[in-house]
C-alpha cells in the first residue's frame, strides 16, 4: 500500500427515497439494505481497505452519526471520522477532508467516494483504482470514473466524452449534464458520447485544493480563514463557524464543471448507486412472476413485477393483483408506490412529515 494514498468516504446523507427503511436515525449507508450481513458503509471501508492503509480512510459525516461510524468501522482512528453540524451538500465535505489530508501529507493522492454504492466486480473496480491513483500521481488532473450506461436512466447525471478522444483511456470530459428527462436520456444512450457519472472522484490533495482556490473562492477562503484551528481542540467551533456562513453547493456544479483539467475514466464493473428501492430491483434476483421478495410471510397472487420488501417475521403479508409497484414494510410504517413514480417518494416524504411530525422520521 502507498504510504500517500488515501480515501474520503461521504457518509452524511439521509436516504430518504429509501424511507421507511431508511430513516433519519438510521440513514441508508449504515443499513445492510443488500442482505449480505454488512451495512453499505461497511462493504465501503472493506472494499478500500485491500488498497488504502485504514489509518489513510477519513469518513465525512453528519455529526449525530459520528457514533454510527465508529461502531461499524472501528478499525478507523477516531481523529479521521469529520463531524459536519448540517447539511452543505459535497463540496464542503470533501474540501473539509481534504484540508484535513493536506496538513497531514501535502504530497497525498485521494480517492473519494459516497458510502452507499454497489460494486459488483470488486476485482475490476480497485484495479480501476489504482489505475486511477497512477494517472493523477503524474498528471495535474480532476479524475472522474464514468460508468457505460445499459439503460436511458433519469436518475443518474451524465458525461459527455470529448468525441476525438474517446478512444483514449482516459478522456477529457465535454459537459456535464444533471438528471435528465427521458427523451434526452434515450438520445445519451444513443449517441454513444455519454456516460453515468459515478461521484467517484481522484485527484491530488493540491489539485482539488488549487480547484476550490480558483473555482469556489468564497468557500475555499472561509475555511483557509479558521483552518489554523484544525487538529485543536478548537476544531469544532471553527467547523460551526464555516458550516453556519457555507453555502450548500456540489463538487459537480461548483468545481467539476468548470474545471478544465477534468478527466473521465470509462468503467464497467457493476455499479449501482443505489439510490432508489427502483435500483434494488433491477439488481435483485426476482421470481417466475418478475417480482423480488425480501422478507418472510409474504404471498403474491396475481401480480408482476413488484418489489416487496418486509421486515417482519410475524405480519403476513397477503398481495394480489398487484403489477409494478414497491411495498416496503416495516415496525412503524408502510410504503405503496408504484415504481414508475418513486422518484416521487421524498416529496411525498415532506407532507407526511407536515402532517405526521415525530411520527415521520
Amino acid at each position: 500500500m502507498h504510504k500517500s494514498n488515501y480515501c474520503i468516504i461521504m457518509a452524511g446523507g439521509v436516504g430518504s427515497r429509501f424511507w421507511p427503511v431508511s430513516r433519519s436515525n438510521m440513514p441508508k449507508q449504515f443499513i445492510d439494505i443488500l442482505g449480505t450481513g454488512q451495512s453499505l458503509i461497511q462493504q465501503t471501508f472493506n472494499r478500500f481497505s485491500k488498497i488504502i492503509d485504514p489509518q489513510n480512510i477519513y469518513v465525512v459525516t453528519n455529526e449525530e452519526y459520528i457514533e454510527l461510524v465508529t461502531a461499524q468501522l472501528p478499525k478507523i482512528p477516531l481523529e479521521n471520522i469529520l463531524g459536519e453540524p448540517m447539511r452543505r451538500n459535497t463540496a464542503p465535505c470533501i474540501l473539509y477532508a481534504n484540508m484535513k489530508i493536506g496538513l497531514r501529507d501535502e504530497k497525498a493522492n485521494i480517492v473519494v467516494t459516497p458510502a452507499d454504492h454497489l460494486i459488483i466486480d470488486e476485482n475490476e473496480f480497485l484495479e480501476n483504482i489504482e489505475d486511477g491513483l497512477k494517472f493523477i500521481t503524474l498528471n495535474n488532473s480532476l479524475l472522474t470514473f464514468g460508468i457505460t450506461p445499459d439503460r436511458p436512466a433519469t436518475g443518474y447525471g451524465y458525461i459527455q466524452l470529448e468525441e476525438n478522444k474517446k478512444n483514449e483511456r482516459f478522456v477529457p470530459i465535454k459537459t456535464f449534464t444533471e438528471k435528465p428527462h427521458l427523451e434526452l436520456a434515450k438520445f445519451f444512450l444513443k449517441s454513444g458520447d455519454f456516460l453515468w457519472n459515478s461521484g467517484i472522484f481522484l485527484w491530488k490533495q493540491k489539485a482539488i485544493d488549487d480547484a476550490f482556490s480558483e473555482h469556489l473562492p468564497a468557500l475555499y477562503n472561509l475555511f483557509l480563514e479558521h483552518k489554523e484551528a484544525f487538529d485543536t481542540y478548537e476544531e469544532k467551533t471553527a467547523i460551526n463557524r464555516i458550516y453556519s456562513g457555507a453555502k450548500s453547493v456540489s463538487i459537480d456544479f461548483g468545481v467539476m464543471e468548470k474545471a478544465k483539467n477534468v478527466f473521465v475514466l470509462q468503467t464497467d464493473f457493476g455499479w449501482s448507486d443505489l439510490g432508489t428501492w427502483n435500483s434494488l430491483y433491477t439488481l435483485q434476483e426476482k421470481d417466475s412472476d418478475q417480482n423480488v421478495v425480501i422478507g418472510k410471510n409474504t404471498l403474491l397472487e396475481q401480480s408482476t413485477g413488484n418489489y416487496i420488501y418486509t421486515d417482519s417475521h410475524d405480519k403476513v403479508l397477503l398481495l394480489r393483483d398487484l403489477e409494478d409497484y414497491i411495498v416496503v414494510n416495516t415496525e412503524g410504517a408502510l410504503l405503496i408506490c408504484k415504481r414508475e413514480n418513486e422518484q416521487e417518494i421524498s416529496e411525498l416524504l415532506n407532507e407526511a412529515k407536515l402532517k405526521f411530525g415525530d411520527k415521520i422520521k
